[in-house]
């Protein structure tokens, strides 16, 4: 064999956009103005020695081809390894196409094992002679084949945080082989989260107020149960079968730093992670000397440096006319706003057939076999899940009907041009993790989180409208987002394009048919005069609408800095500085929609004074409680927050009375929520199936139950012997009702009536396990206006509450739902829980109003008492 000859010494221009025109086999002839811009601008000297660069290229502006640019300049200049990170293996499959075939650049891509690596593409990352393309989990796991790049190209950094915060997230599901474990953990929580949550977590789910309950274990809480913690947590991560777990590897970087980190518990899951994931310790990651975050949408707001952990990253400007710049077009259908659900499942199939290939967005993967169920079902196209066109996309792309089904997947699948015209997006949830949830629903710190939603929603919407010449129908039910799309005060923080788009597809989806959105849906992927004139009136609604910035971002930039210190000590277990990073963070939190967010903070530098007291330092204690206290101030509104300061001091009977409404006030959200904002069809026939109930005999018990729910009360019953009849929930208040609805006005309740009801609380006290505190009510509720002198002893405590009244109650606490729900946006608004709270009161809904009006009515003194 003859000797390879030397390498020859390639003359390197002076930008990567000059790159390409060395690239004998690329199939372009050049870059685009933008690009040349963009790569100009990152050629400069600053830019290329920091360690840390943001580009924002928007979707269709080729970004793809400026990373893989600047990523073979560094290359080629500096002799620097090169790895480009995308979120999915199908994404790095295409990347890895477009950059041989399109650019002419020779790349190597890696998935799967890194046993299963190509031996030639190894060599040649190590020895910086190609780029390697491959996912985020390969460089951010615990034994990284990519350990000492150079460069780290991040794409799609948007998406990047469930990638990143993974390594540092332990998750225990209640099912399958974590079941074990999640019921350990949930019994050692159980005298903290109380028997109500605890049964949740349990699997007892009465209502889907039960199954979205998210709570978190307050740092002191954490702190007394750590040992124990810790040991479950060893037993079964260790030497059993989940020893290999994703679970049990991110339990060896946890274990050391449990004061480091927040544990969220639901009724699905357990979630142990750092508020922000320490990626300073992942020296694959920390060691690079740059970092480059491409996305479409980089923020204003702090958000990149809260998801990667990393301050100080240097942005270059958006190219000029870009921010305004649409792509594609779409065509929004919102089929809930005048169908019922038996027709809108019925449209989806109807226009799958008319287009041919259609791609579903789905929450998790029960809705996904749900949903290929039907299509096989009801039309018998070949079905398509994310792993099957992983390796690429030419099996579903290639045929003419086909339905691809994506569960759990906001971005990361691209079908622009034919690929796919129809794209159906069903109950995707704005959080993706407990914290997120956490902070949206029970912190009121939705601020926080509007980029990063926002973000996901129009990466969602956009997978089939990649390009300027595409253009897609998108079809939104279920779920939190066609109330997030269609809400007014949330649309006009979105570009002009897409507000005009969603205005256009909102008036053509209201008050109208199955035939109608049918013959609209095909005007539109035909694509010719009738869509034009259509398309018209989007345009002119574009250049009339202004996009409004979203609140606070210029503070939330000025902290993040501040925060990322903050979980830095915090994992060095250096709780002074840790309390002082705190503090200014809380310096710069002023303005008023960031109370929920001020709140949080307070929080997190109280419980960085009370870790740091424990081991000695005296002064901390009473900078905790201080702290602790000031959280409760800072937002009212958090019942979270009143809880947690009641362990520190005590607090008055009004602050307590008002917690008990605010948490009735998170469970109201959660149902207005369920029931939907985008039209009152599903909150009128619900109010409507209460109120025929209630007037029946029959339907009254469970009409009572739904009643509570939607007041905000944990509601039940069981039917069991000498069960109650629906008892209401609330706190430490307990309302048991005995139902006497079907009796005749002018009969007399006799002894044995009374004595059922005046045994109930010891019902209660034997199956619903009230704390010792539980103020229990039981209720009569009847038409009689009577009763026997045998009946009398056993009246004294009980409360009564004519048929009639409780009628009049009803019709007053709907009207007062009604009023509150009219400026209801999403969980956890805290000036919506402040301009409820009052008309609660006045309604007398709230449990402490409630109680002391019944109370009050003793049925005893209520009853003509007879011999």
């Amino acid at each position: 064999m003859a000797f390879k000859s030397a390498a020859q010494v390639v003359t390197v221009p002076d930008s990567p956009e000059k790159l390409l025109l060395n690239l004998p086999r690329r199939k372009i002839a050049g870059v685009l103005l933008h690009q040349g811009e963009v790569m100009r601008n990152y050629a400069s000297k600053e830019v290329v020695s920091s360690s840390d660069v943001a580009l924002e290229l928007p979707t269709g502006s080729g970004k793809t081809l400026v990373g893989l640019l600047i990523g073979e300049w560094r290359r080629l200049k500096f002799s620097e390894r090169v790895v480009y990170l995308c979120p999915t293996k199908q994404l790095v499959n295409q990347v890895v196409e477009q950059a041989q075939e399109q650019y002419g650049l020779h790349v190597n891509g890696f998935t799967g094992s890194s046993r299963d690596y190509s031996p030639k593409a190894c060599a040649e990352y190590r020895q910086a002679d190609a780029i390697a393309i491959t996912t985020y989990s390969s460089l951010f796991n615990t034994n990284p084949f990519f350990s000492n790049a150079d460069v780290v190209i991040m794409d799609d950094a948007h998406a990047a945080e469930n990638y990143i915060s993974t390594m540092w997230s332990l998750r225990v599901e209640s099912k399958d082989e974590y079941k074990a474990l999640f019921t350990a953990i949930a019994t050692l929580l159980e005298p903290i989260v109380g028997s109500m949550n605890f049964s949740r977590m349990m699997g007892n789910w009465n209502h889907p107020v039960d199954k979205a309950w998210v709570d978190k274990i307050p740092t002191p809480s954490l702190a007394g149960i750590s040992n124990e913690l810790t040991a479950i947590l060893d037993t079964f991560l260790g030497g059993t079968e989940l020893s290999k777990s994703d679970a049990a590897y991110s339990w060896g970087l946890l274990r050391g730093h449990l004061k480091a980190c927040q544990l969220y518990a639901s009724s699905q899951e357990i979630l142990i992670r750092p508020l922000i994931p320490p990626t300073w310790t992942h020296s694959a990651f920390n060691n690079a000397k740059q970092r480059i975050f491409m996305s479409a949408t980089l923020g204003e707001g702090g958000d990149l440096e809260r998801v990667t952990g990393r301050k100080n990253i240097k942005r270059l400007a958006v190219p000029a006319g870009w921010d305004k710049q649409g792509i594609g077009r779409r065509y929004f259908v919102f089929p809930e706003m005048s169908l019922n659900t038996e027709q809108s499942r019925d449209l989806r199939q109807k226009l799958m057939a008319k287009a041919g290939r259609s791609l579903v967005l789905v929450p998790n993967e029960r809705v996904q076999q749900k949903i290929a169920s039907e299509v096989s079902d009801g039309l018998g196209y070949p079905i398509f899940s994310a792993r099957d066109i992983e390796e690429s996309k030419k099996s579903f792309t290639t045929i003419d009907q086909a339905v691809a089904i994506v569960a759990n997947r906001y971005d990361g699948i691209d079908f622009p041009g034919n690929d796919c015209r129809l794209l159906f997006v069903d109950g995707l949830p704005r959080a993706t993790n407990l914290q997120e949830n956490f902070f949206m629903t029970r912190m009121g710190a939705n601020i926080l989180l509007n980029e990063r939603v926002q973000t996901r929603v129009l990466q969602a919407i956009g997978r089939c409208t990649r390009s300027l010449q595409d253009f897609s129908a998108v079809v939104v039910t279920g779920g939190e987002l066609p109330d997030y799309l269609t809400d007014r005060r949330k649309r006009e923080h979105f570009p002009p394009e897409l507000q005009a788009e969603l205005e256009f597809g909102i008036n053509q989806s209201k008050a109208t048919t199955t035939k109608d959105l049918l013959e609209n849906f095909g005007i539109f992927i035909e694509n010719k005069q009738d869509w034009e004139i259509a398309n018209k009136q989007i345009l002119a609604a574009r250049d009339s609408a202004v996009k409004v910035p979203l609140p606070a971002l210029a503070q939330l930039q000025m902290v993040v800095n501040s925060e990322i210190d903050f979980q830095s000590s915090l994992w060095q277990e250096d709780f002074e500085s840790a309390l002082a990073h705190a503090r200014a963070v809380l310096a710069s939190l002023t303005t008023p929609e960031l109370r929920g967010y001020r709140a949080l903070w307070h929080y997190l530098a109280g419980s960085a004074a009370y870790l740091g007291s424990k081991p000695g330092i005296n002064q901390l204690e009473a900078q905790a409680r201080e702290q602790f206290s000031a959280a409760k101030a800072a937002a009212q509104g958090i019942p979270w927050l009143v809880s947690l300061s009641a362990s520190q001091a005590p607090l008055t009977t009004e602050a307590i009375d008002d917690n008990v409404l605010f948490h009735q006030l998170e469970r109201v959200e959660l149902i207005l929520q369920n029931l939907g904002n985008q039209h009152d069809l599903q909150f009128n026939k619900h109010e409507k199936e209460i109120l025929d109930s209630l007037s029946s005999a029959k339907g009254f018990e469970q009409a009572q139950v739904k009643l509570g729910e939607l007041l905000g009360y944990q509601a039940g019953k069981i039917e069991n012997d000498a069960s109650p009849d629906p008892w209401w929930i609330a706190d430490e208040y307990y309302f048991i009702f005995e139902d006497h609805a079907g009796a005749n006005a002018t009969s007399v309740l006799d002894a044995t009536k009374a004595r059922q009801v005046a045994t109930h609380p010891n019902w209660v006290k034997q199956h619903l396990n009230p704390p010792t505190e539980a103020l229990i009510l039981p209720i009569l509720v009847s038409p009689v206006k009577k009763a026997t002198s045998g009946a009398s002893p056993h009246l004294i405590d009980v409360s009564y509450w004519t048929l009639e009244d409780f009628h009049k109650w009803v019709r007053s606490a709907l009207l007062a739902l009604r009023e509150v729900r009219k400026t209801f946006v999403e969980p956890g608004d805290l000036i919506w829980r402040a301009q409820a709270m009052p008309i609660f009161k006045r309604a007398s809904i709230d449990a402490p109003s409630l109680y002391k009006q019944l109370k009050a009515k003793s049925a005893k003194d209520c009853l003509i008492i007879v011999p």
